[in-house]
């Protein structure tokens, strides 16, 4: 790659889907406030695909300012009926969060975007809709024992490429989106700047 590449976050999940792409690139974590600047966002009324955009673009822009080539900012949002629901620290927090789930149809609003010299100049907003099945309390108990900690990882207290599989009949959308790195969309861009073999 003629441009480097550097992801402007410290999640592993994300680092391990470019790096099972074969992609070169660095980590550097944004060390951007999420939390206040998903308040402020919610509280000027932005959609939920606006907040993961806008906080992608601010991760990507804050990295970029200070270092030189592509750098990609991320951000994944769960979004139930235009609501956006946020990582939890409990397990009973996170028993409430698979129970509104139970049986619905939710979205995970992924936003990439990718700055150069402090200045946006692509982004793209993966929208992959997953419906969990109407599972029993057992399982649910069960499910949140064998997790453990990992319920706290990510929005929506599972991981599909683990026992989170479990959880859903239907998904429609690109797996790699859905682990919070819109991974096609964005080789296909860097193929066409030519950062990637055509």
């Amino acid at each position: 790659m003629s441009d480097a590449l550097i992801l402007a976050s410290k999640s592993k999940a994300r680092a391990a889907v470019l790096k099972g792409a074969g992609l070169e690139f660095v980590q550097i974590g944004s060390g951007v406030d999420e939390d206040a600047l998903k308040d402020a966002l919610r509280a000027e009324g932005a959609t939920v695909g606006k907040q993961a955009d806008l906080l992608a673009e601010t991760k990507a822009l804050k990295v970029s300012i200070s270092h030189p080539g592509i750098v990609l900012g991320c951000d994944q949002m769960l979004d139930l009926d235009g609501v956006g629901l946020d990582k939890v620290s409990t397990r009973g927090e996170a028993a409430d969060v698979l129970r509104r789930l139970r049986g619905k149809t939710h979205i995970l609003q992924g936003a990439i975007v990718a700055c150069i010299e402090g200045a946006p100049v692509w982004r793209h907003l993966a929208q992959p809709r997953l419906r969990m099945r109407n599972f029993s309390d057992a399982f649910l108990e069960d499910y949140l024992d064998r997790i453990g900690d990992a319920a706290f990882e990510s929005v929506g207290c599972y991981q599909l490429e683990g026992l989170g599989a479990q959880l859903f009949d239907r998904i429609d959308g690109d797996y790699f989106s859905i682990l919070g790195m819109p991974l096609l969309p964005l080789m296909g861009w860097l193929r066409d700047r030519g950062a990637l073999p055509a």
